[in-house]
This record gives C-alpha cells, structure tokens and sequence, in this order.
C-alpha cells in the first residue's frame, strides 16, 4: 500500500491560506443559485447542466476520497472517440449524457 501524498502546508496553515477564497466561492454559487430559482427554478431540473451542478455539489460534501476526480468525470465527456466535426460553436461547462445516444 502506498502512502498519500501530503501536503507541505499542515491543514491550519490551509484553512488560514485558503479559507476566505474558498468562503467567496460558496457564497457566489449560493448567489447563482439564488438567481436560478428567481428566473426559473424548473430550470434545475430541466437543464443537464444544472443537474449535473447539483450532483457535483452533493460530491463536495461527501466525506469521500478523491473529490475533485469524481467531480471532474462528472463534468467531462466519457467518449474519447474524436467526433467527425464540431458539435458546438462553444463549450457548455458539462457533457449531456443524451449526447450518447444520438452519437451512436
């Protein structure tokens, strides 16, 4: 079994460095989901971005290893197979999971 990498800062010396940045970045998604259920709410549920958004956040929370890789698939495309053409002028931040079926 191999030992996990540590980091050279101890957690204190993390949660001083990167608290108050950290803080701001949970108070903007509250803030952007705040904005969401004014406009629209049934746009959490209707949107694959959103509800993709909302599994990645229940990830934070989970006490489980490896946050950022599970959040990181949940926001990638699994396909590695090249696409004859671009699908999108730009991209939406999220894989749709029914782009699967309509790439095969």
């Amino acid at each position: 079994m191999t030992a996990r990498p540590t980091s050279p800062l101890t957690a204190t010396q993390l949660v001083d460095e990167y608290f108050i940045e950290n803080r701001n970045r949970l108070l903007e998604i509250a803030a952007f989901l705040d904005r969401i259920d004014r406009a629209d709410p049934s746009v959490a549920a209707d949107d694959f971005r959103m509800r993709v958004f909302a599994e990645a956040v229940t990830a934070l929370t989970a006490a489980a290893p490896e946050r950022l890789a599970h959040i990181q698939m949940l926001l990638s495309d699994p396909d590695a197979t090249p696409l004859e053409a671009l699908d999108r002028k730009g991209a939406v931040g999220a894989y749709d999971p029914s782009l699967r079926e309509s790439r095969s």
